[in-house]
């Protein structure tokens, strides 16, 4: 009787997964591999290879790299510190950094807009010191910047509990045996938080990649990702089949991204948290 009554539980859960995840990859699927008139064909996703296409892939592909390697160095950094604090100082400044991501993304994105405009706070730091300005709006940098902004947060989090997980017994015996702290960095720290930095790739790469709202914000439609690309033919075009195609090419970068880090994640810790 208890079975059943868990089983009734779960029964909205599954009516949600098939109705707002199974179904609508599903019918992406479905356009994505027949034309207007319902036939089959690959041309859809074949047109992935078409230049303008492929120059936006290619540019997704590069900044969200950028990104998830500016939030590494960033974040690995911060996690240790934090990691360091005491225990009430460590959980007011991790509520800090989580703090951003109760705020709406849209106001988030539009304050950077602001700071990076052309009469905005940055350039007016500048102009303070005398230097001249710097036009950062609707360039990739800008783009960037609020990439970076934005999905911080996910990567300082895995590794911060990964972190967390290393006993301190661990390092002072390591310290008691001789090791300086370089040595127990790389021979203890490091290779004990891979599990995190490798979730962390995972959840700031991904976003990254198929992120078109920051691009419009702050790229001002000058920058085109393969994101922007895929919503003009959802949204602009009103061509169902060819965004669910290149939307199909999206998926497939992004599941082999996924399963290249998770290969790579021995104790699976990776997989878990994304």
């Amino acid at each position: 009787m208890l079975k059943l009554k868990r089983q009734f539980l779960c029964g909205p859960y599954i009516v949600w997964i098939i109705g707002f995840i199974i179904l609508p990859v599903l019918m992406i699927f479905y356009y994505g591999i027949t034309d207007s008139s319902g036939s089959f064909t690959f041309s859809n996703i074949s047109a992935i290879t078409e230049p303008i296409h492929m120059k936006a892939l290619l540019l997704s592909l590069k900044l969200a790299l950028i990104c998830t390697v500016f939030c590494l160095l960033l974040s690995y950094p911060l996690a240790m510190i934090l990691n360091g604090l005491h225990l009430k100082r460590q959980s007011f400044v991790v509520f800090i950094f989580v703090l951003p991501m109760w705020m709406n993304f849209m106001l988030r994105i539009l304050a950077w807009q602001l700071l990076l405009s052309n009469n905005g706070i940055f350039n007016a730091v500048l102009e303070s010191f005398g230097l001249p300005k710097i036009s950062l709006l609707n360039t990739p940098s800008a783009v960037v910047f609020g990439m970076v902004y934005d999905f911080l947060p996910f990567m300082i989090l895995p590794i911060y509990n990964a972190m967390g997980r290393i006993g301190t017994d661990v390092i002072d015996a390591a310290r008691d045996l001789g090791a300086n702290r370089i040595q127990v960095f790389f021979r203890i720290i490091l290779p004990l938080t891979v599990s995190g930095v490798l979730s962390g790739i995972i959840m700031v790469f991904v976003p990254a990649l198929t992120s078109f709202v920051i691009s419009n914000l702050l790229g001002g439609g000058k920058v085109l990702l393969i994101g922007n690309v895929i919503e003009q033919e959802f949204m602009q075009n009103m061509n169902w089949n060819m965004g669910s195609g290149l939307s199909i090419v999206l998926m497939i970068f992004v599941i082999a991204s996924m399963a290249f880090m998770n290969s790579h994640n021995k104790d699976g810790e990776g997989a878990a948290v994304w």
